[in-house]
């Protein structure tokens, strides 16, 4: 067995996401040789074959501070106007870096619906693929400007931050390797800082942390760096938490090195079943009995209706449900007819007609 680090060293393709505490000063500045040192490690990679993809905060922590916030606003039109002054700002300042270092990058702004509905999920995919194909370094971020799900903290929110976006973008690309730069050098089993706190360097399923504040300018703390990483691990992508402040440091990971919090990739999803599992917003709920559930999560059956206990929701066929138990989802899957049918059909016997097909269903 390798050791679990090693891995990193071989990764054909990485993700790489900087928060808001890398990419700006306290004041809200670009930080010129932090992001310049990060840029030309970036170039390195390229220059040797490996995939790499940037996802990028700070555009509303930069657009904060040219237009006059002494912190990040807390209403959402404002958040909004502070995106669109600093991510022109942003996108430049890294175009112009990769200039001078002989290499090329190109914007890629999402918004939910682009992950949420299929064939844009694939326009997608297909776009990142083929920039990477000719070379260029995708620099990624959320269209603040237009969507307001990262902003607003909406309920059924996609992504709420980029690290979650990171995460799903190294998924559904298919990465070797996710590595999250933050303002902190690595997960702590406490805020650094406090006794006790201990760095953590490899996370398992019984570690256990206590989560600090986010950054001023910057809103995911680190419980969301957390959950990213292990949404990347949980889907085969190995994940790692960093300092963006190391010298070296992306490189230094990639080549193995003893840095970070490292989150070992699990058994990876097929990318379908990875877009039903994390990249869709459900548009309704199936509950189910215990015998469904038992058919569902240990002999990997379709969902019938005679195991089906209610139904809520205004969806579709082919609309993506939650499926839940007592409470808690235990699986998604697209739905094989609209709601008003299902309701009709809860515990009848429909043979051969199920609810949602196995096919198109995973187990959450």
């Amino acid at each position: 067995m390798q050791p679990p680090r090693a891995t990193l060293a071989r990764s054909r393709r990485v993700v790489v996401k900087v928060g808001t505490g890398v990419v700006a000063r306290p004041d809200g500045g670009l930080a010129l040789g932090r992001v310049g040192a990060l840029v030309e490690e970036l170039t390195a990679l390229r220059a040797r074959g490996v995939d790499v993809l940037l996802v990028s905060s700070g555009a509303v922590g930069l657009g904060a501070a040219r237009l006059g916030f002494p912190r990040r606003p807390e209403r959402v039109v404002d958040r909004q106007a502070c995106a669109a002054a600093g991510q022109g700002a942003l996108v430049a300042f890294y175009d112009g870096l990769f200039q001078r270092l002989g290499g090329t990058c190109a914007q890629v702004l999402l918004t939910e619906e682009d992950f949420h509905y299929r064939q844009r999920f694939n326009n997608l995919t297909a776009t990142l693929e083929r920039l990477l194909e000719l070379g260029t370094v995708p620099v990624i971020n959320e269209n603040d400007t237009l969507s307001t799900a990262e902003l607003a903290l909406e309920k059924g929110a996609v992504f709420g931050d980029n690290d979650r976006l990171g995460a799903l973008v190294s998924v559904y690309l298919h990465a070797d390797a996710l590595v999250i730069l933050s303002d902190v050098d690595a997960v702590y089993t406490r805020p650094p800082g406090m006794p006790g706190a201990e760095r953590i360097a490899t996370w398992t399923g019984a570690t256990t942390f206590e989560e600090g504040a986010a950054s001023a300018l910057g809103r995911g703390g680190m419980g969301s760096k957390i959950a990213a990483a292990r949404l990347a691990a949980r889907a085969g992508v190995a994940a790692v938490i960093a300092s963006g402040d190391t010298p070296r440091g992306l490189t230094r990971l990639l080549e193995g090195e003893e840095l970070g919090t490292l989150f070992p990739a699990e058994t990876g999803l097929a990318r379908r079943k990875a877009w039903l599992a994390f990249a869709t917003a459900p548009a309704g709920e199936i509950v189910v009995n215990a015998g469904a559930r038992q058919a569902l999560v240990e002999r990997g059956a379709s969902l019938l209706s005679v195991g089906v206990v209610s139904v809520s929701g205004d969806f579709t066929a082919g609309d993506v449900v939650r499926i839940t138990q007592d409470g808690a989802e235990i699986a998604r899957g697209v739905a094989a007819r609209d709601a008003p049918q299902l309701r009709a059909e809860v515990g009848s016997p429909t043979r051969g007609r199920p609810a949602v097909h196995r096919d198109h269903l995973v187990i959450t």
